[in-house]
């Protein structure tokens, strides 16, 4: 006989929260639901979803708690009133913040007999329930390894370590290189865009591109970690001298040059640091807290 799935309250069910409660319904998990406005609870209630009548009700119905709200000012809005039923429970904190509000929140659970991990969603609401997605997590490994078959309906679930701060913290490193890479795309199709060529043209050949700069980062991080570029590929010179003929074709067709000419200004910043002839991983030596600064 198969073992019934856990119970998992969701708390917030603003689209990201109700994407949760959904991807836990569709898994089979009994699945109770709270939020401050009652009628959003409608549309899981009728796939089968209980719902709460307070926080309370919402947190003492299992033993695995869900938050997915605004913010963690929200957070303690709705917890802290009724926070002793966490006792015994498991929190995790789908809620977006820092890594000192995560480290703060690991100690306030555990001062309430709580088990706590913190968490972040890396995909929007369409791709919860999606194996291929990840869903990042930090705090106790065994807390994490009790609950990971019911995370896994959610997502691909990775550990990322102990400390609670690591999931927010990834997660602004890799927010920025997903606005990084989209704005650099946006651009060389506004680029590509200005002679005729249609997105979805150039969209095919920029995604094999990059499949190789894929490549370069594996490449490189061990050189970051080491502190030895060696600029045997292409040097931190060269590729200013390239990045100045984008700036030309740009700027000859009326394109926005402001994200090269801030890439520009990074590298020749890198080259006055004596890293002309080293590798572009050298960069990371002008972006990294000056020695005895680091937090």
């Amino acid at each position: 006989m198969t073992a019934p799935q856990q119970a998992v309250t969701v708390l917030g069910l603003g689209q990201m929260g109700s994407a949760l409660a959904a991807a836990l319904l569709d898994r089979g998990h009994p699945t109770t639901v709270w939020n401050r406005t009652p009628d959003k609870a409608g549309p899981l209630v009728e796939r089968g979803a209980r719902a709460a009548a307070t926080p309370r009700e919402a947190i003492a119905a299992s033993p695995l708690v869900i938050a997915c709200v605004l913010d963690y000012e929200a957070l303690h809005t709705v917890v802290d009133p009724v926070a002793d039923a966490l006792r015994g429970r498991t929190l995790v904190n789908l809620t977006s913040g820092s890594p000192e509000q995560a480290r703060e929140a690991v100690a306030w659970a555990g001062s309430l007999g709580a088990g706590y991990l913190d968490g972040a969603i890396m995909t929007t609401p369409p791709g919860v329930g999606d194996p291929a997605m990840m869903f990042l997590y930090s705090g106790s490994e065994e807390v994490f390894e009790t609950h990971r078959p019911t995370l896994a309906a959610l997502g691909d679930p990775l550990h990322l370590g102990a400390d609670p701060g690591l999931a927010s913290l990834y997660d602004a490193a890799l927010l920025g290189l997903m606005w990084s890479t989209m704005t650099g795309w946006l651009h060389g199709t506004a680029l590509v865009g200005a002679e005729g060529t249609p997105a979805a043209a150039f969209t095919p050949v920029a995604l094999r591109w990059l499949t190789a700069v894929s490549g370069f980062l594996t490449r490189y991080a061990p050189q970051v970690d080491a502190g030895h570029y060696p600029g045997d590929d292409a040097t931190v010179d060269v590729q200013i001298a390239a990045i100045d003929h984008l700036i030309h074709a740009a700027g000859a067709r009326g394109v926005d040059n402001a994200l090269p000419e801030l890439l520009k200004a990074m590298m020749e910043k890198a080259s006055a640091a004596g890293h002309g002839q080293d590798s572009y991983a050298a960069v990371i030596e002008v972006l990294r807290p000056a020695s005895g600064t680091e937090g």
